[in-house]
C-alpha cells in the first residue's frame, strides 16, 4: 500500500513539473509555480524559510521522500530503473558499502563552489536544475515537433485548435551538457539504480544525513526475517545488508520495495522505539550551508574582468580586419544582456541555478544559456540574444517563474522603467546611410522613443538614439533589416538601472500620436 501511495504521488508530480516546463500555451494553472518552488536547492537559494522548514521536518519525521517522490531527477531514475526491469528479467541488486569520501568530497567542493560565487557547478548537481535543462534541451523540441504535426492535421480539417511554433536550438553547450547529464544518470540508474542520488547529488547527501534521525524508518522484524536477501535484491539504493540485518539509513530512499518484496512479513516501515540500538555508524555531521558567510567577491570579479578584457581586445582586433576590407562594422556586444530583474551579474551568478525554466517560458524567445559571456562560472545561465525576437515591453514572465530569486520578480510599471541595456548605432550600416532609402523600421519599435527619426537628406530620414531612456528591449536590433550587419544593436550592463524619465517619454509619445 505503501509503494502504490509512493508511486501514485511520484507519477503525479513528475508529470506536472514536466508539463510545467513544455506548456507553451499556458494551458496549466500559474498555481503549479509551487512545484519549482519546493524544490529544495532553489528554496535554499531563494531562503525560503518555510519551504526549508517544510522539507527539514518531512525528512527527519519520514525520512527521504523528497527524493523518492519530490525530486524529478530521482523519479527519472526510478522510471529508467523500471525499464531496466523490463528488459532484464532476473535482474537484481546487490548491498554495497557507502562510497563515503566520494559524497562528502562531492557535497564539500559543491559548498566551496557555491560560497565562492562558482554557482556553474552548483547548477550542474542539483537535480532540479539538470531535469529542467534536461527537458528543456531534449524533451521540448520533440513536444513541439508533436504539437506541430497535430497542427497540421488539424488544420487540415480547418481546425485551429494547435499552431506551428517555431523549433530552434537554444545553446550547443548546455544541449551537450544536458544530453550527458541525461546519459550519464540514465546507464547508472540503469546498471544500479539510486547510484548517482548516493554518491554524487549533494541534495541526496545532506538528505541522508538528516533522514539518520528521522522518526519513521523501514526495519527487521528479526522474529519474522529468514535473511531469505528477497529485499537486498530489490534495493535500488543497495543499502540493505539481509545477512546481518542491517540498513544505511543515510542512502535509503523510502521507496518501500523491501516491504512488497518480503514474503513474510519481515519488513516494517514504524516509528523507531526509543534507545533502540543504531543499525548504522553514524557520519560526521558536515553543514550543507553556512549562513552568512561573505562571499569572495574579488576573485569572481578578477574571472569576468579578464574574461571581458580578452573580449574586448578581440573585438577591437575584429573591428579592424572588418573595417579595412568592408565599410560595414560586424556587431560585436561585449557586455551580454541579463534578463529584466536581474539587479547585477554577481546577483545572477549567485543565485542562478541554471534551471531554464526561464529559457522554456519566455514567450519572446529571447532568453537563452550563456556560453562564457558571464564567464566560466556564469555559464548556463541565461542572457538575452535578439535573433528571434524583442523582450515585450510589458511581459514580466521570466520573474515571475524563476523558483531561486536570481530573476527578481517585477510589475508592468517596474519592468517599464528597468534598463537592462543601451541602444547602440553604427551609422555607417544603416540603409538610409549607404542605400539612401528610407526606413524607420527601428524607431517605429522603439516603445520609449530612445530610438527617433531625424531629418538627414532632403525628404530622408535617419536614427538618433538617446540612450537615457532605452530600457534595451532589443526591438530596434531586431527588426533592423541592414545585412549583413545590423546598424543598431542593445549593449548590455553590468548592473541594471532605473530609468526615471521613461514613463514621462512613453506619456509625450502617446499624447503626441492621439493629438490630445
Amino acid at each position: 500500500m505503501l509503494k502504490k501511495i509512493r508511486v501514485t504521488l511520484s507519477v503525479i508530480l513528475f508529470s506536472l513539473i514536466t508539463l510545467y516546463f513544455l506548456d507553451f500555451r499556458d494551458l496549466l494553472p500559474w498555481r503549479l509555480h509551487f512545484l519549482a518552488e519546493i524544490q529544495l536547492i532553489p528554496a535554499l537559494l531563494a531562503l525560503n524559510i518555510f519551504i526549508l522548514l517544510f522539507l527539514l521536518a518531512l525528512t527527519l519525521i519520514l525520512g527521504r521522500v523528497y527524493c523518492s517522490s519530490i525530486c524529478p531527477m530521482g523519479i527519472y531514475q526510478d522510471i529508467v530503473s523500471w525499464f531496466s526491469k523490463r528488459f532484464i528479467k532476473k535482474k537484481k541488486y546487490n548491498y554495497s558499502q557507502a562510497k563515503k569520501v566520494l559524497r562528502w568530497s562531492m557535497l564539500a567542493a559543491t559548498v566551496v563552489a557555491f560560497i565562492f560565487g562558482f554557482t556553474f557547478l552548483v547548477g550542474l548537481l542539483d537535480p532540479y536544475g539538470a531535469y529542467g535543462r534536461m527537458v528543456t534541451h531534449l524533451v521540448r523540441p520533440a513536444y513541439l515537433a508533436g504539437n506541430n504535426l497535430l497542427g497540421t492535421i488539424f488544420t487540415s480539417f480547418d481546425n485551429y485548435t494547435f499552431y506551428k511554433v517555431s523549433i530552434y536550438l537554444l545553446g550547443l553547450s548546455s544541449t551537450l551538457i544536458s544530453l550527458i547529464t541525461l546519459a550519464v544518470i540514465g546507464y547508472l540508474a540503469w546498471k544500479n539504480g539510486r547510484t548517482w542520488c548516493n554518491t554524487i547529488c549533494p541534495v541526496g547527501t545532506t538528505l541522508g544525513f538528516l533522514s539518520k534521525f528521522s522518526l519513521f524508518k523501514i526495519q527487521f522484524v528479526d522474529e519474522n526475517c529468514n535473511s531469505c536477501g528477497l529485499c537486498s535484491m530489490k534495493c535500488k539504493a543497495s543499502c540493505i545488508d539481509s545477512k546481518n540485518k542491517q540498513i544505511d539509513y543515510s542512502r535509503c530512499i523510502t521507496c518501500y520495495n523491501c516491504i512488497e518484496s518480503c514474503n513474510r512479513d519481515a519488513m516494517k516501515y514504524r516509528l523507531v522505539k526509543q534507545g533502540k540500538k543504531k543499525v548504522t555508524e553514524s557520519v560526521p555531521a558536515y553543514s550543507y550551508m553556512k549562513e552568512n558567510k561573505a562571499v569572495d567577491e574579488s576573485k569572481r570579479r578578477f574571472l569576468s574582468a579578464s574574461l571581458i578584457t580578452g573580449l574586448a581586445a578581440g573585438n577591437l582586433i575584429a573591428q579592424e580586419v572588418t573595417n579595412g576590407l568592408n565599410p560595414k562594422r560586424e556587431l560585436k556586444r561585449q557586455i551580454p544582456i541579463a534578463p529584466p530583474g536581474v539587479p547585477s551579474f554577481d546577483h545572477l551568478q549567485e543565485k542562478c541555478i541554471s534551471c531554464h525554466l526561464c529559457v522554456s517560458k519566455c514567450p519572446s524567445h529571447v532568453i537563452k544559456p550563456a556560453f562564457l559571456e558571464y564567464g566560466l562560472g556564469g555559464m548556463m545561465q541565461p542572457k538575452l540574444y535578439f535573433d528571434k525576437g524583442f523582450c515585450n515591453y510589458d511581459c514580466t514572465v521570466c520573474g515571475d517563474v524563476c523558483p531561486t530569486g536570481a530573476i527578481l520578480p517585477l510589475t508592468k510599471e517596474e519592468k517599464n522603467h528597468t534598463q537592462m541595456g543601451k541602444v547602440q548605432l553604427i551609422i555607417e550600416n544603416c540603409i538610409v546611410y549607404y542605400d539612401e532609402t528610407s526606413c524607420g523600421a527601428c524607431s517605429e519599435h522603439c516603445p520609449t522613443q530612445a530610438v527617433h527619426m531625424v531629418p538627414y537628406k532632403d525628404s530622408l530620414t535617419i536614427p538618433e538614439i538617446n540612450q537615457e531612456i532605452c530600457v534595451g528591449c532589443g526591438g530596434c536590433e531586431y527588426v533592423c533589416p541592414a545585412i549583413p550587419f545590423k546598424a543598431i544593436y542593445v549593449e548590455g550592463l553590468a548592473s541594471q538601472n532605473v530609468i526615471e524619465l521613461a514613463e514621462e517619454e512613453v506619456e509625450e509619445t502617446v499624447i503626441d500620436d492621439f493629438g490630445f
